[in-house]
């Protein structure tokens, strides 16, 4: 018979993967919701994990965050790759490179 602790560390680790993969399908739909709301696709239906660290929620609670990347596209020729940060299961944030590109062509607003 296979000792108690054994099957509790199984019953963990089927846990854990169950959560991750709530997770992922959650990231996936934020994904897709972000690019259609650019006029975009999301490219493969899928986002990759990209990074795990740990945080405090604001009751002092450790967390999970987790960083998704992804891809995208707004004429079905060219990848624009995109990111999303999951803390505690919510959005924490997103961003495409587009963003960031046009934020770095702004002129200094200090002239």
């Amino acid at each position: 018979m296979m000792p108690l602790y054994a099957i509790a560390l199984i019953a963990v680790c089927i846990l854990l993967w169950a959560d991750f993969l709530r997770a992922r399908e959650r990231a996936v739909r934020i994904a897709d919701s972000a690019c259609r709301r650019r006029e975009s696709q999301l490219l493969d239906e899928t986002v990759e994990l990209r990074g795990l660290g740990m945080g405090r929620d604001p009751r002092g609670r450790i967390r999970l965050r987790r960083r998704y990347a992804f891809e995208l596209t707004r004429d079905g020729r060219t990848r624009e790759p995109g990111w999303l940060v999951l803390f505690a299961g919510q959005l924490e944030s997103l961003g495409f490179r587009a963003d960031v590109e046009d934020s770095a062509r702004e002129p200094s607003a200090r002239g």
